[in-house]
C-alpha cells in the first residue's frame, strides 16, 4: 500500500483560493489592464501581460501586494509623463507616448510573481515549517517593487540632469548613456524606494499584520531598492555597453540581485 503524502510530512494538494477572492482580484486586474492601456501605461500586450502578473500575485501571493502593484504603475506613470514633451523632443522617451510593452511587463514583473508564487506553493506544501512564509516572503515583494520604481524613477527624472557621471569611473559623460547617474536621479531612486517601502509597511500594519517581519519590512526594500538601483548601473555601464546585456535584461538582473540581497540580509 502507497503511504500517504502527510505520512513524510508533506502535503502536495495545493488549497484552491477563496472564491470571493478570485473573482475580485480577476474584476481588479482586469480594470488595472484596461485602465492601463487606455492611459498608453502599456500598450495591449503589455496590459494583457500585467492583467496575468495581478492575478498570480493577486491570489497567489496578497490583495494588499495587487495594491502595492498598482501604486508602483501609478508611480512609474507619473515618473514617465514628468517633462515628455522634453523627452520626446530629445529622443529619451519609451515607446510612442512611454507605454510599455509585454517585455517591460515581464522584465519588471518576473520576481515579485515568482515570490508570489514560491510563497503560495511553501505554504501549501510545508503549512506547519512554511519555507517561505508571508512574512518572509512580504519584504521580498516589497523590495522587488523597490528595486523596479527606483531604477524607473531615478532613469525618469534623472534623465533631466545634464551633469552625468559614469558610475564605475566617475568621469562625465552625456545624458542617456548606460552606467550614467546624477545626483538627480541617485535622490529620486532613493525616494522611490524610500516611499514604496514606507507605504507598503503602512498598509501591511493597517490591514494585514501576518505580512510584517518587523523593521525588516520597510528598512530591508528601503536598502536593497536603492541599492538594486545601482546593480543595473554597473551592468549598464559593464555587460549593457558591451552588448552581452540588453536594457531588459539588466532591469531582470538588478531586480533578481536586489531581492537575494534582502533574502540573504533575512539570516541576520
Amino acid at each position: 500500500m502507497v503511504p500517504q503524502a502527510e505520512t513524510v510530512g508533506v502535503h502536495l494538494s495545493l488549497p484552491f483560493p477563496d472564491p470571493i477572492i478570485v473573482v475580485g482580484v480577476t474584476v481588479f486586474c482586469a480594470a488595472m489592464a484596461a485602465a492601463t492601456y487606455h492611459r498608453r501605461i502599456f500598450d495591449l500586450s503589455g496590459s494583457l501581460a500585467a492583467f496575468v502578473v495581478g492575478m498570480v500575485i493577486g491570489i497567489c501571493g496578497s490583495v494588499l501586494w495587487l495594491v502595492l502593484l498598482l501604486i508602483f504603475l501609478i508611480t512609474s506613470f507619473v515618473a514617465t509623463k514628468y517633462k515628455f514633451d522634453w523627452k520626446r523632443s530629445e529622443g529619451f522617451q519609451e515607446g510612442a507616448k512611454g507605454e510599455r510593452t509585454w517585455r517591460n511587463v515581464a522584465a519588471n514583473g518576473a520576481v515579485p510573481t515568482l515570490v508570489a508564487f514560491l510563497s503560495f506553493l511553501s505554504v501549501a506544501m510545508f503549512p506547519e515549517e512554511s519555507i517561505l512564509p508571508k512574512d518572509s516572503a512580504s519584504f521580498l515583494f516589497v523590495t522587488s517593487i523597490a528595486v523596479a520604481a527606483a531604477d524607473t524613477t531615478a532613469s525618469e527624472i534623472g534623465i533631466i540632469d545634464p551633469r552625468v557621471y559614469m558610475i564605475t569611473t566617475m568621469e562625465r559623460v552625456p545624458r542617456g548613456v548606460d552606467g550614467g547617474v546624477s545626483l538627480t536621479g541617485q535622490l529620486a531612486a532613493f525616494v522611490a524606494a524610500a516611499y514604496t517601502s514606507a507605504v507598503a509597511y503602512f498598509m501591511f500594519a493597517v490591514f494585514d499584520a501576518s505580512l510584517l517581519a518587523g523593521p525588516a519590512t520597510l528598512l530591508v526594500p528601503m536598502l536593497c531598492g536603492f541599492l538594486g538601483c545601482q546593480i543595473d548601473s554597473v551592468i549598464g555601464a559593464t555587460l549593457e555597453r558591451q552588448g552581452k546585456v540588453g536594457k531588459l535584461g539588466n532591469n531582470f538582473a538588478s531586480i533578481s540581485l536586489g531581492t537575494l540581497i534582502a533574502f540573504a540580509l533575512a539570516f541576520f
